[in-house]
């Protein structure tokens, strides 16, 4: 049987995917898409040959088999809940919600009472094959390292909160230094790699973020540091951004991409 597939959020990454599909470089049909702003939704549905049906996330969870969240933060917790309500699979990008341990559960009761499945892509970064298989034992510490351009950083709560005035950074300078819950808070759109950590990890409250503004940068580089009774590894990922959203890497969506393949596929590779 041919997965199903209805993608809602037709920004950078929604698009990637739905192209990925619309090509054909993953077996499955794009039977609905769906986006807040019309003229996106419109947009989108003229670009691919397969001709989604433009579709609300009501309608959406009785056509499709698999609902991929590229949606704003904000709004992915009610796009989640629906969906795992109606006993539907989802993918979710906008995993920083996630570190809101009840919403957490909830989810995670309601997955298992509809049986249905969460999918959480590795996002921007590698190395969360090792971090599952190392959190079978004990984990000392987890660190990532995130360096972008100043101007990847713009709008983001934590830099309008604290006045950050990012065109005047001439240097490498670190904005945040702090747990991977407060990341997320303060860069909703920048660090969800963070949150991928912490469900892999130690949780939220222990995962140490560290956010580095260079403007000599030309690329996102997401470094991670993991020490434990394994031993300890280091994996360094630099990121193309995306080339039309240089808040989110292009790897993210290849990421996910990846994932639906897995989903398909009958062979399953890595941790």
């Amino acid at each position: 049987m041919i997965l199903r597939i209805g993608v809602i959020g037709c920004g950078a990454i929604g698009t990637t995917i739905c192209k990925a599909i619309d090509d054909g470089a993953v077996d499955a049909d794009l039977v609905a898409i769906c986006d807040r702003h019309p003229e996106t939704l419109q947009k989108a549905v003229n670009m691919f040959s397969s001709s989604p049906h433009p579709m609300s996330l009501d309608k959406m969870v009785g056509k499709v088999d698999l609902i991929v969240e590229c949606a704003s933060p904000s709004a992915a917790t009610t796009i989640i809940l629906k969906t795992l309500s109606s006993g539907t699979d989802i993918m979710v990008m906008s995993v920083g919600v996630f570190l809101n341990r009840d919403f957490y559960e909830e989810c995670v009761g309601l997955a298992r009472k509809n049986n249905c499945r969460i999918y959480i892509p590795s996002g921007a970064i590698a190395g969360v094959d090792g971090l599952k298989s190392a959190a079978v034992g004990r984990i000392d510490s987890v660190t990532l390292t995130t360096t972008k351009p100043p101007a990847g950083l713009k709008g983001a709560p934590y830099i309008v909160s604290n006045n950050i005035d990012l065109e005047s950074i001439t240097e490498k300078t670190v904005i945040f230094d702090g747990v991977a819950l407060d990341a997320i808070k303060g860069f909703p759109a920048n660090v969800n790699v963070s949150a991928t950590l912490s469900l892999a990890g130690i949780g939220a409250e222990n995962t140490r973020v560290i956010i580095i503004a260079d403007p000599d940068a030309t690329r996102n580089i997401h470094r991670i540091q993991v020490v434990g009774e394994f031993g300890s590894y280091s994996v360094e990922v630099n990121n193309v951004p995306s080339p039309t959203n240089p808040k989110t890497s292009y790897l993210a969506a290849l990421s996910a991409i990846a994932t639906l393949k897995s989903i398909i596929n009958p062979v399953q590779i890595g941790t």
